[in-house]
């Protein structure tokens, strides 16, 4: 049997990367895993109550709602006033979705079919690039740039529209940006909106790392722009910023048409998370309110350790703004390398496990991403298990 909706998928390369893991680990050595972003820190106390207690109500063991439960979506719409300042309405601006790729994956299903293509950035979060292909279109990859600043993806998005054909529908973007932890401010995103609002283009704006900004930086949501929602959808986890990966709870808001497609789309496809989650994300919006900065002032001190610490043994690296995540090019001496084999390297001399930079598309080729999902003294003693295993690199 032929599984032609699978068969063009390229090796998943990041299980390359986590086999050499398993086998150092099962030897006996002690791999430090930067690799992926897996986060460690627990989930709130109040959530993790609050789910048990709603566990035991036995009427919500029954189907819930594709759409999400109103008072969730009534705290979604909550905490985008706090946060940012937007005004929702929880009945038509507010989607809940089983986790962010399920709802970015869905939408593309939605806004997509074979002979439309859409702009994706490369490097990128592997369902960014796949998605546009699920659904049959093409994805016609924009390079993001170095991770120092998003405007410049954003130029080159307008002119990749101009000179292609047919004419991409639709425009994904993710600031703060994984892997390589670019950011974007208003003024720019601003600037992307007008423009889309000219060319009926729909913009997809993955806000997974909302909370996890650093020196004081705190990261635009694209629904601040005036006319955001005529042409503007944007997703908000709370993976990262509450450390709830595995409880699946993301939400879409913004403009209606897309809201109301997806959610009759959905409405075929699944019944929405267990309510028993939905009621504890609830009360988790509504009253963890502090959670999300306690976290992000964790990673900033972990992303300081990762930083300074390869500085100091000769590794350049850009000191990222947001994120869970550090982008480093390989060191100059080991270019040689291509990113397989350097994280092969990494596995093998240092004991440590970071992601291939090319596991998030050709963009990514010569860099590595570090996840910062080790505490303080363990990414220390990965920086020492670097300087004693790249024996080539010259420290300062």
């Amino acid at each position: 049997m032929e599984f032609r909706r699978i068969e063009g998928l390229p090796p998943y390369v990041f299980t390359i990367i986590d086999s050499l893991k398993l086998e150092a680990r099962r030897a006996g050595r002690d791999v430090v895993d930067l690799g992926f972003g897996n986060p460690d820190l627990p989930s709130p106390e109040i959530a993790v109550e609050k789910l048990a207690e709603a566990a035991h109500n036995t009427r919500n063991h029954r189907y819930s709602s594709s759409r999400g439960i109103p008072n969730l979506r009534l705290a979604v719409a909550g905490m985008y006033q706090r946060r940012f300042g937007v005004t929702l309405d929880p009945e038509s601006e507010v989607l809940t979705t089983i986790g962010a790729k399920e709802g970015f994956s869905h939408l593309m299903w939605v806004l997509l079919q074979p002979g439309d293509a859409a702009i994706v950035p490369t490097p990128s979060y592997p369902i960014h690039i796949w998605g546009p292909y699920f659904a049959g279109a093409d994805a016609r990859q924009v390079p993001i740039g170095d991770g120092t600043d998003g405007a410049g993806y954003i130029d080159r998005v307008m002119e990749a529209w101009e000179l292609g054909w047919p004419k991409p529908r639709v425009v994904v973007l993710s600031f703060p940006h994984n892997p390589t932890t670019s950011t974007v401010e208003l003024a720019d995103l601003q600037r992307l909106v007008d423009w889309a609002r000219e060319r009926d283009v729909a913009l997809v704006h993955d806000l997974a790392y909302a909370d996890m900004c650093f020196d004081g930086w705190q990261p635009p949501s694209i629904m601040q722009c005036e006319g955001a929602k005529e042409v503007a959808v944007e997703l908000y986890s709370m993976t990262k910023s509450y450390s709830m990966a595995g409880w699946r709870v993301a939400f879409m808001v913004g403009r209606k048409d897309v809201i109301k497609a997806l959610v009759q789309l959905k409405s075929y496809l699944d019944y929405g998370t267990f309510q028993p989650i939905q009621i504890a994300a609830t009360v988790t919006l509504n009253e963890a309110t502090e959670y999300p900065a306690e976290l992000s002032g964790i990673y900033e001190s972990r992303r300081d350790a990762l930083h300074d610490g390869l500085q100091r043994v000769g590794w350049d690296i850009l000191k990222p703004k947001g994120t869970m995540f550090a982008w480093a090019r390989i060191p100059e001496p080991y270019r040689e390398m291509d990113s397989i084999d350097f994280a092969r390297h990494l596995v093998t001399e240092c004991d440590v496990a970071v992601s291939p930079g090319v596991g998030f598309g050709p963009g990514g080729e010569g860099y590595v991403r570090f996840a910062l999902i080790e505490n303080e003294q363990r990414i220390s003693q990965a920086v020492r298990n670097i300087r004693r295993g790249l024996t080539r690199l010259t420290t300062g």
